[in-house]
């Protein structure tokens, strides 16, 4: 079994009712509340952006191509809304680091195996970004 299919079978004890509050889970989590936040914001900007280039495409009639552009906002949200949603920050996954701080006070992966769990956990957010990206791309691009 998985670690969030023992979470959500046993619950969570009353000192960590959220796994975000402070602790650092090896591919699970690795960014506290304020983390949290700004990637938030990053996905609901980068959802907007989304949003204005296709009104925009549509309103000028851009030419096809030029819709391939939606890639890259696209792939942001995805990858910002995957942040959010699973309390896991890609850079940081990659960078072995993890923070529940202030932002900008991080703190440093020691177990090869936990920092070997968080790359996978971040190339697989990277890679659902992408194919995500790929995928509304190319019905913005059919369209």
């Amino acid at each position: 079994m998985t670690h969030v299919t023992l979470v959500l079978m046993s619950g969570f004890d009353d000192q960590h009712s959220d796994p975000s509050e402070n602790d650092y889970m090896p591919g699970i989590c690795n960014i506290g509340k304020k983390e949290i936040e700004r990637r938030r914001n990053a996905a609901l900007f980068s959802f907007a952006l989304c949003l204005s280039f296709v009104l925009v495409a549509y309103f000028f009639d851009l030419h096809p191509y030029w819709r391939m552009l939606l890639f890259f906002p696209a792939a942001s949200f995805a990858i910002s809304f995957q942040q959010w949603v699973f309390k896991f920050c890609v850079a940081f996954g990659l960078k072995g680091i993890f923070n529940f701080n202030e932002i900008g006070k991080v703190s440093t992966v020691e177990e090869k195996e936990y920092l070997r769990e968080d790359k996978l956990q971040a190339w697989k957010m990277i890679l659902l970004g992408i194919l995500f990206a790929l995928a509304v791309t190319f019905l913005f691009f059919i369209c």
